[in-house]
């Protein structure tokens, strides 16, 4: 059953047959959903490219949109012609343009120390054939001088000839609505889709949000807590905040919703369950 609301779905690819048996039944569930595009990640300095270009090959012969992140950690100039010819090929016309963390072993960065570059060299070679979306930072990037150097970053991403953003995951959607207001005083208009974790392990979340300098309110912590060992209680009350959290976000009017799916179709359906967009946010 198709979903009422706009939105899309990252996953990663698989590395072994059994995963990739796994990955083709959960692409299968994705499509049925009918998300605008699946994203498949790619690691840095290509070290998952047969693997993601697999998973995009699986999408497409599912009946989806396939769009392929690129990264410019650790990549030449001739490895992302390589890769823009592979998905010429694909007919792929959509692409997510990352920095990405290098890998351990990679030498320096490569040709392009930051994404922004990426997304000007993308467009010298290519001219407009493709969609760039890219990263943003409501909550800020943990690597920025500041707020404002970190708008300032996303900017240049923009004027380099990105057409849209998807944001890092967050839970507090003030910070949603306060970077959009600071994006409309600096010129910044285009669409910028609210990333959105499911919450999986709670546990794991919690190590990936201090990581990244993303805040999980107290009150969430604290029923968690609450919740000890119970996984189905712990489980059902993920599902619960983040499908409040996309409600909100819909309410303040984000185009749609990009879901981290961690390649777990269930909680995708479960959160989008009776999800629509508010009638006020209809354009």
């Amino acid at each position: 059953m198709s979903a009422d609301y706009p939105f899309s779905v990252e996953i990663f690819p698989a590395q072994t047959s059994e995963g990739r048996l796994r990955l083709a039944d959960t692409v299968r569930r994705l499509v049925a959903q009918g998300p605008e595009f699946i994203s498949v990640t790619y690691g840095a300095g290509g070290c998952t490219r047969e693997a993601s270009l697999a998973a995009l090959q699986l999408v497409r012969a599912a009946g989806g949109v396939a769009v392929p992140h690129i990264s410019a950690a650790g990549a030449s100039r001739d490895d992302i012609r390589s890769l823009l010819a592979e998905y010429e090929a694909l007919d792929v016309h959509r692409l997510v343009v990352l920095r990405g963390d290098p890998s351990s072993g990679l030498p320096g960065r490569g040709a392009f120390p930051h994404a922004v570059e990426l997304v000007r060299f993308i467009r010298e070679e290519t001219g407009s054939r493709y969609h760039i979306d890219v990263a943003a930072y409501p909550e800020t990037h943990p690597q920025a001088r500041s707020a404002e150097h970190d708008l300032a970053c996303f900017k240049a991403k923009i004027e380099a000839g990105a057409n849209a953003a998807i944001t890092q995951f967050f839970f507090n959607a003030d910070a949603y609505e306060d970077f959009l207001e600071r994006c409309a005083r600096q010129g910044i208009n285009v669409p910028v889709v609210p990333g959105v974790m499911p919450v999986a392990s709670f546990s794991r979340l919690l190590r990936f949000s201090d990581a990244h300098g993303i805040e999980i309110p107290t009150w969430i912590r604290r029923r968690v807590a609450d919740f000890g060992d119970d996984a189905e209680s712990i489980r059902a009350f993920g599902v619960d905040v983040v499908r409040r959290l996309c409600a909100r976000l819909l309410a303040l009017g984000a185009p749609g919703i990009h879901y981290f799916s961690r390649n777990d179709w269930q909680r995708i359906a479960d959160i989008g369950s009776g999800l629509r967009i508010p009638a006020s946010s209809r354009v």
